[in-house]
């Protein structure tokens, strides 16, 4: 069997699940305990660029992709698993970067714009106009009550909050750099942000745009891959092509933004700030940022998405470990999954639950 190269990653809503798009079809995997759900290749072409799930359920929104895409890759192909056939699909002037699903909106980015759809009727709701966003960058709530979706604002650094419920947009000016990476808690009152420095993660409150805490993953320039929540948002994951996945504790509590919170004697004092933090005053603001609680150190210059796991202290981390600037990544190319366990109270190296190579031909379930 020829090994399968990979397309696309995305975890489902709730990081439960994950997704992978292939150049012969796509493969849904479960997290916890790890293992393929189901397979879908298509006999011609099947390149599939963008695969995005609906939780758990037999409805996907699949884009082609690759060098032999099954589909156009200016379409969205809303798929049926339990029918193995597409039931609609939508089509744009340009290509589809990204697909966001809620159970009540289709959101579907391109290089400059996005579009809003009802799902039941795919009823165009919205359109929004971007800055240049070739990765597609957007994130949308995923909490029962009212739709949240941030985006690239029309200026380099901006983010832009559309609440639909109070039919407000709000507008942060997040970093002086252009936007890299972001992610919304699931009640999307809180969004963490990162520009292409890599440097700084920012946490702002969506409602009224304030900036709630500033976290540093580093010293140098880094590309930033994937931002993540804890579900209570007492925690962020971040990973970058430096190889390290970062937990980061927030001293925001979900229920109120804008409030600190006054942390109760069972949870973990750790002190995140540098120990050189008395001398703040003289020494400049690098000594003061908020360092990472727990780290995990992968292979550098690879990619890697995170999410924390369904149990307590847990991260996710997927990789697509082709070599940097080579053609034959796909002969090369690892794609591995890892389930690790940081300490809450003591921070430091994360220990390693698991591990998978989840694209190799034999790894049938």
């Amino acid at each position: 069997v020829a090994p399968s190269s990979l397309l696309h990653l995305s975890f489902n809503q709730d990081h439960g699940c994950f997704a992978a798009g292939t150049d012969h079809g796509f493969r849904i995997y479960n997290c916890d305990p790890f293992r393929e759900i189901f397979r879908r290749d298509f006999d011609r072409g099947g390149g599939i660029g963008v695969v995005e799930m609906l939780f758990r359920c037999n409805i996907l929104a699949l884009v082609g992709g690759g060098p032999d895409p099954q589909y156009p890759p200016n379409k969205v192909m809303i798929w049926d698993d339990h029918q193995s056939r597409c039931i609609s699909e939508l089509s744009f002037r340009s290509e589809v970067r990204l697909v966001r699903l809620r159970r009540d909106r289709i959101i579907v980015v391109l290089e400059q714009k996005i579009f809003v759809y009802n799902f039941v009727d795919l009823k165009l709701l919205h359109q929004i106009e971007t800055i240049l966003n070739p990765k597609g960058l957007c994130a949308v709530s995923q909490g029962a009550g009212s739709l949240v979706l941030v985006c690239p604002g029309l200026q380099k650094g901006q983010v832009r909050v559309e609440h639909y419920a109070s039919k407000r947009t709000k507008f942060i000016m997040a970093h002086d750099s252009r936007i890299a990476c972001f992610a919304l808690s699931q009640d999307g009152q809180l969004l963490a942000t990162a520009s292409t420095k890599g440097t700084l993660v920012r946490i702002y409150n969506t409602i009224d745009g304030s900036l709630l805490q500033e976290v540093r993953r580093g010293a140098d320039r880094a590309e930033i891959y994937s931002l993540a929540f804890s579900s209570n948002a007492q925690w962020l994951a971040v990973s970058s092509d430096k190889g390290t996945v970062h937990v980061f504790s927030l001293k925001i509590s979900a229920g109120s933004p804008g409030t600190t919170q006054s942390r109760s004697t069972s949870e973990p004092v750790v002190s995140s700030h540098s120990s050189l933090s008395f001398i703040r005053g003289v020494l400049p603001k690098y000594f003061s940022s908020e360092w990472s609680v727990a780290q995990f150190r992968l292979v550098e210059g690879s990619q890697y998405l995170v999410a924390f796991g369904h149990q307590k202290n847990t991260v996710v981390i997927l990789g697509i470990d082709g070599r940097k600037g080579l053609k034959v990544v796909i002969d090369i190319m690892e794609c591995s999954f890892y389930r690790c366990q940081f300490d809450p109270v003591n921070g430091g190296e994360m220990t390693q639950l698991e591990y998978h190579n989840f694209l190799k031909p034999e790894a049938a379930f």
